[in-house]
């Protein structure tokens, strides 16, 4: 491919999450006031996907005990759940679709917002291509759950799934032949099926182990509150809306006015629209592109975290903050008559975030060394750049109180220069989680007068823990800590998107206002 066709494909994926970047801070901004950041839906699609599971399964459980496994009962035994036993079988039953209509919006939009937000390459390629064939378990069980219940919806798939296969040249003997008379489905065939709707989650729950497999501390359960909410919620929806099936299934007539489950289902109306080659030419072309676009265009390779080995003593700081465990502790290779263990680097794994140098106890501005390194950090913008940055910063002449904001490059401070505001200097970092607490102590020190740090928001740090971390650093939580001795009325932490920009003014000029306070009270004690 000519590098013209590869910048095309790189400004159009550009664009459209430009596009739709700006939006989605929007939503995700309303939700966090009705719901706060630790419980916003949209902060925990993943966890909600595992949640919706185990619903759908602890409800199909349920359902299976009522249900009839032979073609001629099936629909008879749903109905009865239905109907009959609507105030118990009923609302399982009901719970098992919902829930199930949950997962597959949960994973969409998780696939959605993982594009829109740049987080799918690099070292996280490996937990977006392990997402695609989830997607499909989740599809394909889906549609034999509706497949099993054998009324006229269910014929209809079954027709219709048969007739997209037939048009595969290799599929010599039309297999939708079977479905042509009543007397083409047998019990076996149809038990194979139920086989399958059970099986596939097994493999599904595989694959969702495999997926969270190179994160450190995933988010597989939702908060409490949140899953208790989405619990009330289904449960209103299962005894407000109770699912129905149709008419029983009757190859001898063509089904209509069918309730197709958008949700699983849109497939099918691309049949009926485009037709069947079109529909293999988008799905199959679809799912193809989704697994090529962490290498669509061909991503230069970001820089890999370096250990200095003569001052790494084997800590483990490092290992325990890296979001992706993308570093591991081995026997040390120099002998070291003090040290047992060295930090390495699984270069596949990092995803340059630099939150390891954050973590380093020898990541210290203080230290006299000319060539001042950390004992792991990352080779385009170390200790000593990141030091050079600051002492820049602080140069700068202010007439008003000098605050130095320090800004991940992903969150609301994505250029500091664009600020404009009166005594604001700044510095721009990769994450937040980057920055060692002891370069506010010396700032402070040299100069500043405040210290603001800015990062994304709350429970959506792109790099997962980034704020986290450095929020419990600056409280005593988390190691390295920030100094006793530093002023904490002289530090600041804001978290936000790029949505935020002006609140993220009004809190500096309000800061700023704090600090001049203080000040003239400290001159006119003195």
């Amino acid at each position: 491919m000519s590098e013209q066709r590869i910048g095309l494909i790189y400004r159009y994926l550009k664009f459209i999450q430009r596009g739709f970047q700006y939006p989605l801070q929007l939503a995700e901004g309303v939700l966090n006031k009705f719901f706060g950041p630790e419980n916003n839906p949209l902060y925990y699609l993943g966890a909600l996907t595992f949640f919706f599971m185990y619903i759908a399964v602890i409800s199909g459980v349920v359902v299976l005990i009522f249900y009839d496994t032979a073609v001629a009962g099936a629909h008879a035994s749903v109905e009865y759940m239905t109907h009959d036993q609507w105030y118990f079988a009923g609302i399982w039953r009901s719970l098992h679709r919902y829930s199930s209509d949950g997962m597959v919006l949960a994973m969409f939009l998780h696939l959605m917002r993982r594009f829109i937000n740049d987080r799918y390459n690099g070292g996280r390629s490996f937990s977006w291509i392990t997402g695609i064939p989830m997607l499909w378990m989740v599809f394909i069980t889906g549609l034999l759950g509706y497949w099993i219940v054998w009324d006229q919806l269910a014929q209809f798939i079954a027709v219709r799934s048969f007739e997209w296969i037939d048009w595969l040249p290799i599929i010599a003997q039309p297999a939708a032949r079977n479905f042509l008379t009543n007397d083409g489905m047998s019990d076996t065939f149809f038990r194979l099926m139920l086989i399958t709707h059970l099986g596939l989650p097994l493999f599904l729950a595989a694959f969702m182990l495999v997926h969270t497999n190179r994160l450190h501390h995933p988010k597989t359960n939702p908060p409490k509150k949140l899953a208790i909410g989405i619990t009330l919620a289904l449960l209103v929806l299962a005894l407000a809306k109770p699912a129905i099936s149709h008419a029983p299934a009757d190859l001898a007539i063509a089904p209509s006015n069918l309730n197709l489950d958008w949700f699983y289902m849109f497939p099918f109306w691309i049949m009926g629209e485009w037709g069947m080659e079109a529909t293999w030419v988008a799905i199959g072309g679809g799912t193809l592109f989704a697994f090529l676009l962490p290498w669509l265009p061909p991503k230069r390779r970001e820089p890999v975290a370096v250990v200095d080995l003569p001052q790494c003593s084997g800590c483990n700081l490092c290992v325990d903050d890296c979001p992706y465990e993308a570093i591991r502790l081995e026997l040390r290779t120099d002998n070291h008559p003090r040290f047992r263990y060295e930090a390495q680097v699984i270069a596949d794994k990092c995803v340059s975030c630099g939150i390891c140098m954050g973590s380093c106890p020898y990541s210290s501005p203080f230290r006299k060394s000319e060539d001042l390194v950390s004992a792991i950090e990352m080779p385009h913008f170390g200790l000593k750049d990141l030091k050079d940055k600051v002492n820049e910063a602080l140069k700068k002449p202010t007439d008003a109180k000098k605050i130095v904001v320090i800004g991940c490059s992903h969150g609301v401070g994505t250029k500091i220069s664009e600020l404009d505001q009166p005594g604001v200097v700044g510095v721009n970092v990769e994450c937040s989680g980057m920055l060692p607490p002891s370069f506010v102590d010396y700032a402070l020190r040299n100069g500043a007068d405040g210290v603001c740090l800015t990062g994304c928001r709350e429970g959506d740090c792109y790099h997962r823990l980034g704020n986290e971390f450095i929020q419990k650093r600056l409280t005593g939580e988390r190691e390295p800590v920030l100094h006793q001795k530093v002023d904490r009325e002289r530090v600041k932490m804001f978290l936000g998107a790029k949505t935020d920009k002006a609140e993220l003014v009004k809190e500096l000029e309000e800061f700023s206002r704090k600090l001049q306070d203080e000040g003239g009270k400290e001159g006119t004690a003195s």
